[in-house]
């Protein structure tokens, strides 16, 4: 059985970057709703007992083609927003990574700056609701990428490891935004705990 990820801070730690409100809309209820929803296909695809990872990248091996897309949706929206909100902390105005992977970050990107921007570009440009990625492949190369939906780096087959998403679904933002996702993109970075992708990058 597949559990919903609880929060290591309060609701309202994230602000004013994330309100209190949308943390306990987007978690409580959404996330929930798909962590529900996530465990009833896989027991009908037999696939309950798999890592979330496994079966989001062995999606073929499900021959209903119904239960595959809801697996496929379900599974996604489980396992990012167990990415998404394991990585928030409270805001910091200068919030920069440290180690390994701000080492990669500035070889794979040329700057931290850099990469910010065009990951920042990919989450704005997503066209309506979907994701933007940094992930890292087995030699610990960065890439990033967009997914539309709850699509991610192993559902597109890609092998590679997430390690930092941006949530571009409206109701991720909207309460406090309303239709400026340019500018909660701009003001997420400033939550990202930085310790936890580390931590995702070295175990990798």
């Amino acid at each position: 059985m597949y559990e919903q990820i609880k929060l290591a801070y309060a609701a309202d730690a994230l602000e004013p970057v994330i309100g209190r409100e949308t943390v306990e809309t987007h978690h409580g209820k959404h996330h929930a709703t798909y962590t529900t929803n996530l465990n009833a296909a896989a027991e009908k695809a037999g696939v309950a007992d798999k890592p979330i990872e496994e079966v989001l990248a062995n999606l073929d091996q499900i021959s209903d083609a119904a239960t595959r897309t809801a697996v496929l949706n379900n599974g996604g929206g489980f396992y990012n927003h167990n990415i998404y909100f394991e990585q928030l902390r409270a805001p910091r105005d200068d919030n920069r990574p440290t180690g390994a992977i701000a080492a990669q970050i500035d070889a794979d990107f040329g700057s931290f700056d850099a990469f910010k921007e065009k990951m920042s570009g990919l989450a704005v440009g997503q066209f309506g609701s979907g994701w933007a990625w940094l992930s890292a492949d087995a030699a610990g190369k960065l890439y990033l990428s967009q997914s539309a939906n709850q699509e991610n780096p192993i559902s597109q087959g890609t092998g590679h490891t997430p390690l930092l998403t941006i949530d571009v679904w409206e109701h991720a933002y909207y309460l406090d935004y309303k239709n400026l996702r340019p500018k909660y993109v701009d003001e997420i970075w400033k939550i990202i705990d930085w310790d936890v992708v580390e931590k995702r990058y070295e175990n990798r």
